[in-house]
């Protein structure tokens, strides 16, 4: 079966971010389908240590065909530029997947607009349209003030219903988003949650080598480390850990926050540590790393950091940096609620920090300087990772639904490969028709 899997930030192991679609396309193409993968260039913020972006091109990356379309787009664009770069990725993608002629398509946001070459390629055929919600989109925007136009605000709502209508199954990243998919009228039986994954066996903590990240930044041997892996900006409120930094240092503790990552708000929370008298002591900022040396960081670290802003839509979210802890065993601090900080509270995996920055400093010095504590908390984020979103269970469930679909929608498996006979022939769609080849769900 050809699967087209569209993603505007598609991304690998040997860049900075979020593997997730990597990760399922290769999963649907070791159970024997034909993937291609539809994406932009590579932004450079997501590029580490010099190593070339992926420019516009054809490519065969792990077993996937990846087309990529010459759009730039950067975190640090100010958000007209963001919007001009989805709107150009949207309109060139879509004639593309359109001629891919996939017998399943998947859409992955955000942003929103992927929706329109999932819709294109769908349309008037057979294929089903497997959409995956990352992120509240419209609501998180909106709530951010990134979308302030009425007439804008109008259209993505629009274009939320319709990705929602036009899609066989609706595959949202937590359970809030779920919700906030349920509140547009979209049926519960074309609705799934799949939560971002624990790669379990890349960050096995006994694979991991704390020295390989230390050598490069020495100053931090001998401190305990609460790391932020991840973007820094807007939506994650990172200047907030400044006041807890000043707090760890006026208790004369060694506890460090180290913020890995680049953003539009570095800067200013450079700028914010200087004010602080912190920079480079209580709070240290780390370029980023590839996802491949994440388990390194994660393990010279005691305790893993996740935060939003205070925006109620935010807590909802499926972040990365939380389920990568887990899986290296290390227990996370979030600044937010949600069922993020359920889980923790319900597995012991972390906690919540207070909003108090004094109270924060003191409920990270206070879980750190307990041994018997913090050792059963790497106890539980291992369980965790293992018992509810490792990569093989997740991974798995993602597969059966997009095989599900195309068997509910009748296409066939029995397709030649891009470059093979007929790749441009006639569309498979059509009464009749059946999924065949396919194998049964099996561990990817």
């Amino acid at each position: 079966m050809r699967i087209v899997y569209l993603h505007q930030y598609y991304l690998t192991p040997d860049q900075n971010g979020g593997v997730r679609s990597h990760q399922f396309a290769t999963a649907l193409a070791r159970r024997g389908h034909d993937v291609h993968v539809v994406s932009a260039t590579t932004p450079a913020s997501c590029l580490v240590g010099g190593a070339p972006g992926d420019g516009p091109g054809t490519t065969v990356v792990d077993g996937l065909t990846v087309h990529r379309l010459a759009v730039d787009y950067d975190h640090a664009m100010g958000d007209a530029r963001r919007m001009l770069a989805f709107a150009s990725f949207a309109v060139r993608s879509m004639r593309l997947a359109r001629r891919l002629r996939g017998d399943a398509v998947v859409a992955s946001s955000t942003p929103l607009t992927i929706a329109l070459p999932g819709i294109a390629a769908t349309a008037g055929r057979r294929s089903p349209l497997v959409f995956e919600v990352r992120d509240a989109w419209p609501e998180v925007p909106i709530a951010l003030g990134s979308l302030r136009d009425p007439l804008l605000r109008g259209a993505a709502l629009l274009l939320e219903r319709a990705a929602y209508r036009a899609s066989s199954t609706v595959v949202a990243l937590s359970p809030g988003m779920a919700d906030s998919v349920r509140r547009t009228g979209h049926p519960a039986d074309r609705l799934e949650v799949v939560p971002n994954i624990s790669d379990v066996d890349r960050f096995d903590p006994a694979r991991a080598d704390a020295e390989a990240f230390l050598s490069h930044h020495p100053d931090l041997r001998g401190r305990r480390l609460v790391v932020y892996c991840g973007t820094l900006g807007r939506a994650n409120d990172l200047t907030r850990v400044v006041p807890v930094a000043r707090a760890l240092r006026d208790r004369g503790s060694d506890v460090t926050i180290v913020l890995v990552g680049t953003g539009p708000e570095r800067g200013r929370i450079e700028a914010e540590a200087r004010r602080a008298g912190v920079l480079g002591s209580s709070v240290v900022l780390v370029d980023p790393v590839r996802k491949a040396d994440l388990p390194d960081v994660y393990a010279a670290s005691a305790l893993a950091l996740s935060c939003t802003a205070d925006v109620p839509a935010l807590a909802a979210n499926s972040a990365n940096k939380f389920f990568d802890a887990l899986a290296a065993h290390r227990p996370v601090a979030t600044t937010y609620g949600g069922w993020q900080a359920e889980v923790l509270a319900e597995t012991g995996a972390g906690f919540r920090l207070a909003r108090d920055p004094a109270r924060a400093a003191a409920e990270l010095v206070a879980f750190l300087d307990d041994d018997a504590r913090t050792s059963a908390a790497r106890a539980a984020a291992g369980r965790l990772a293992r018992e509810r979103y490792s990569l093989e269970l997740l991974s798995r469930r993602f597969c059966d639904i997009v095989e599900r679909d195309a068997r509910a929608a009748g296409t066939t498996a029995d397709r030649p490969t891009a470059d093979g006979p007929g790749a441009d022939g006639p569309a498979t769609e059509g009464p009749g028709r059946s999924v065949t080849g396919v194998r049964a769900a099996s561990t990817p």
